[in-house]
């Protein structure tokens, strides 16, 4: 299967043994070119990456996380008309810890957002859901160490955001919105932290699950007990991690989740990108490619000899775009240090899932190797 795609005056080029190519002009986005926008000392990124993505009044709107130089991180706003090249940095962060100042849903106790908040906010899903943009991030503890709480905000124009606090009173790194309620519950897929394990893969590290609520501004979610994806540590590409990473997009073969997955090596955890599809009315049912998608290269992180590395051998997406002919456009950081885009289409992302399958809750080839 081969699909030739043509974007915004681009040409692309995908089938089953490149499932994704790689915009020639990546990055899009750098610290060098948020802090032509942020001149303040104390507003100087190291880094770019791990950003949302949504559809907004004609353009495409990026939420994109930056560190500080003091290791806090902010998310960024950025704009562009086609989603490749042009992106407006806002000259002011979008989102930064929580202050007194800022908007909270009523009732919310403002003094226990803003200290779950004061180690920095990172890695937004923003999900748009009957005219709101629901925006999904990770909140760190300003005092304990690596606690960190998926948490809520909302916004209708990128300007104002509300925050609600915690999705759960419990520790959790990834979760994601579906975009549309399923046999009337509100949907995410959740990958919660692992309290026993002494690093970070591992344990439940290894499972991605569907939770159900009845009011998305609530911290009440039903999780299922058993996973909707596990991995048992076999040789698999995803073996010791996995999780969600764009909020799912709604296709003709189904919702498609890019996730990510990392196995671990005596030179580190490189993280990969790989795809799934989740049946339309029943999201517990999915099929998963044993093949990933998207391996971290030399070309997802191309910065100037003296230009600061974060994490090496990192691709980590957050958000991604369907167009209605099929093409997806994936945005993803390279090494935790810039943004990057890629193309794929449905029609080869689930043949990739149709034809080499892996077990769901085993990471087992499905397929005669």
């Amino acid at each position: 299967m081969k699909k030739i795609i043509k974007y915004e005056g681009y040409e692309f080029v995908v089938d089953l043994n490149n499932p994704v190519a790689r915009f020639a002009d990546n990055p899009i986005i750098t610290p060098e070119d948020v802090n032509k926008i942020w001149r303040e000392p104390h507003r100087k990124v190291m880094t770019v990456h791990n950003a949302g993505i949504a559809r907004f009044n004609n353009e495409i709107v990026m939420l994109f996380r930056s560190h500080l130089r003091s290791g806090v991180s902010v998310l960024g706003l950025a704009r562009s008309k086609n989603g490749l090249t042009s992106w407006d940095i806002a000259k002011e962060p979008a989102l930064m810890p929580c202050h007194e100042s800022d908007l909270f849903a009523k009732g919310k106790d403002k003094q226990r957002l803003i200290e779950n908040e004061a180690g920095g906010v990172e890695d937004p899903r923003i999900s748009l859901i009957d005219d709101t943009y629901y925006i999904t991030y990770s909140a760190y503890h300003g005092l304990l160490r690596d606690r960190v709480r998926v948490s809520l905000s909302t916004t209708m124009d990128f300007k104002k955001y509300t925050r609600y606090g915690e999705v759960m009173d419990m520790d959790m790194r990834n979760v994601v919105l579906f975009p549309e309620k399923i046999n009337g519950k509100f949907v995410a897929l959740m990958r919660p932290n692992d309290d026993s394990s002494s690093g970070h893969t591992g344990g439940s590290f290894k499972e991605i699950r569907i939770a159900y609520s009845d009011d998305l501004k609530s911290n009440v979610w039903h999780i299922n007990p058993e996973p909707v994806m596990k991995q048992e540590g076999g040789p698999s590409a995803f073996a010791d991690k996995i999780g969600p990473g764009a909020p799912p997009l709604k296709s003709k073969y189904g919702w498609i989740q890019i996730f990510h997955g990392v196995r671990s090596t005596m030179d580190g955890n490189p993280y990969v990108l790989g795809v799934a599809f989740h049946d339309l009315n029943n999201p517990e049912k999915v099929m998963v490619s044993g093949i990933p998608i998207l391996f971290p290269l030399q070309a997802d992180c191309r910065v100037k000899e003296n230009d600061y590395i974060h994490v090496p051998q990192v691709v980590f997406t957050c958000g991604a775009i369907r167009n209605n002919d099929g093409t997806v456009l994936i945005y993803y950081g390279g090494n935790d240090t810039v943004m990057n885009v890629a193309v794929s289409h449905e029609d080869v992302l689930y043949a990739l899932c149709e034809k080499y399958p892996q077990e769901p809750l085993t990471g087992q080839p499905l397929y005669k190797l």
